[in-house]
């Protein structure tokens, strides 16, 4: 009676378009037991084209493949730029921190120069071109945004080891009164906004000057 049951069901579940994977998941009924039962009933091409084109082993698959073209693509378009433009030298990274700054830099104090993102390799560039124009690292203040269900601790101690600098550089953080848990996109939120600052009128005059002189060259 139970077998009777079992195949009667396995039968309806076949009319209706199930494959044998489907049915012995629903059923518990061995693909063998399966192909015997359902042989009389034999799917249409059009139908088995459909379970295999939503197979989620095939899918898989196609999603690895075309993750593999794509890294593919990057790489060859990352060793063509690193072909072309070779070993940076200290005046390109002179050069290239004044645009750094004028993309991202604080310029609304003129007393100090900060920066802020939550991109770790941004400020570490940062911080070596302030390195570069004489800065003494020990001198820079890092102040953190973050979100009131983050751990300070935690977040002060990643930034501490990303950066290089030390806990008496780290000033009041400031809280988010929002929850990081309660954003519906957290790439790059996931420890904070991190601000590095270096109060220096006669340095911030000189970087916005310099600033101000590539941007007319290159724009007059």
């Amino acid at each position: 009676m139970a077998n009777f049951k079992g195949k009667h069901d396995a039968i309806v579940l076949r009319k209706k378009g199930y494959s044998y994977s489907q049915i012995k998941t629903a059923l518990g009924i061995s693909k063998g037991t399966l192909s015997e039962w359902l042989r009389p009933y034999p799917l249409s091409p059009e139908r088995i084209k459909e379970l295999r084109d939503n197979s989620p082993q095939r899918i898989e698959r196609y999603r690895n493949t075309m993750a593999q073209k794509r890294q593919a693509k990057l790489d060859s378009a990352f060793n063509k730029a690193k072909g072309d433009i070779k070993k940076l030298s200290k005046r390109e990274l002179f050069i290239f921190g004044f645009a750094l700054y004028w993309a991202e830099g604080g310029k609304t104090r003129a007393s100090s120069l900060s920066l802020g993102n939550t991109d770790p390799a941004m400020l570490k560039v940062f911080i070596q071109w302030l390195t570069l124009l004489g800065v003494p690292k020990n001198k820079l203040r890092i102040k953190l945004h973050m979100y009131k269900d983050m751990d300070q601790k935690k977040t002060i101690a990643f930034w501490k080891q990303i950066l290089g600098v030390g806990d008496d550089q780290f000033i009041k953080p400031y809280i988010k009164d929002s929850r990081l848990t309660d954003l519906t996109y957290k790439n790059g939120f996931g420890h904070g906004t991190c601000n590095i600052v270096y109060d220096n009128t006669e340095m911030t005059r000189y970087v916005l000057m310099g600033m101000k002189y590539i941007v007319e060259y290159l724009t007059t």
